[in-house]
């Protein structure tokens, strides 16, 4: 578990992972310099990383499956497996209804029927069910907004590509990788992240932030679906909402710091007028979690 201190950094950091030292140490009232040596020992020792999240309308990977798999044999083999496919970037063994669930992102509605295809053939896999994600409502780590007309240039996909792999890297060295000067690259920048293009945040150990559970909900709806999964993305410890169609009318996760909290999330997610849980699972093992994407000119950054 971290301090007090600590824990308000990696918070301020999922919500800007660009926010300045300054700014980080006015939050926290500490010096510049204290702060500049707890956030380099939270990113050295991978207590958080921070990347930028390209919209998925920029990468063309707009095609969501959340896949659940029920496997014969080893569960682990299995998921391990399917972690190795670049279109998979969440992927967990679970208790409940099915032995591993898995999010899926594509370019279209064909991408996606083949790439679960491919999952149907891994070596251990018995059946393959699929939501497809029509709207994401939350999501704690992507840019769910709507992406405006935007037009990038060979600069913009390098510097995507760079904040891909480190999403605190120095202006200095991004301007010496693209040759414009601190002050263009900072526009660029500050660009590409105020259009949604790109968003800047800091991936967590949920552990260290006392978030020790996770667990997802299949949900249907009776009435709006739209004002129901806006009121459970609403709610404490919730952090992913997806409407779609399938098994479900939502897909969802939570998080919490102990098996009795993450019961409390459940229950409130039960409150909501005129949801019922249809699934409900409890994450063993996350395997997979990375949201790189593929870009033009060069291979995907960040870490699984």
């Amino acid at each position: 578990m971290l301090d007090a201190v600590d824990a308000v950094l990696v918070r301020e950091l999922q919500r800007d992972g660009r926010a300045t030292f300054q700014a980080l140490a006015d939050r926290v009232g500490l010096s510049r310099t204290a702060v500049r040596a707890r956030v380099q020992n939270l990113l050295e020792t991978e207590v958080v990383r921070v990347v930028g999240i390209v919209h998925a309308a920029v990468v063309g990977a707009e095609a969501t499956g959340h896949v659940s798999v029920t496997v014969d044999g080893s569960a682990r083999e299995v998921a391990a497996a399917v972690a190795e496919r670049p279109a998979v970037g969440f992927a967990a063994l679970t208790a409940g209804p099915h032995d591993l669930v898995v999010q899926v992102r594509t370019r279209d509605d064909a991408a996606l029927a083949a790439e679960v295809d491919h999952l149907r053939s891994v070596p251990g896999v018995r059946t393959a069910e699929v939501f497809r994600s029509v709207s994401t409502v939350r999501d704690a780590h992507t840019v769910v907004r709507e992406l405006g007309e935007v037009t990038l240039d060979d600069i913009d996909w390098r510097l995507l590509r760079e904040l891909q792999r480190d999403g605190r890297a120095p202006y200095t060295r991004l301007a010496s990788i693209i040759g414009l000067s601190q002050a263009a690259t900072r526009a660029r920048v500050v660009r590409l992240m105020r259009t949604g293009v790109i968003q800047v945040t800091g991936l967590a150990d949920p552990r260290a932030l006392g978030a020790a559970e996770l667990g997802g909900f299949g949900l249907l709806v009776g009435g709006g679906l739209r004002k129901a999964a806006e009121a459970v993305a609403a709610l404490d410890g919730v952090r992913y909402v997806a409407t779609g169609f399938g098994r479900y009318d939502i897909v969802g996760q939570a998080e919490a710091a102990s098996r009795v909290e993450l019961v409390t999330v459940l229950d409130a997610v039960r409150s909501v007028p005129g949801v019922t849980v249809r699934e409900s699972w409890h994450h063993l093992d996350v395997v997979k979690e990375s949201y790189a994407a593929d870009l033009p000119g060069g291979p995907a950054g960040g870490a699984p």
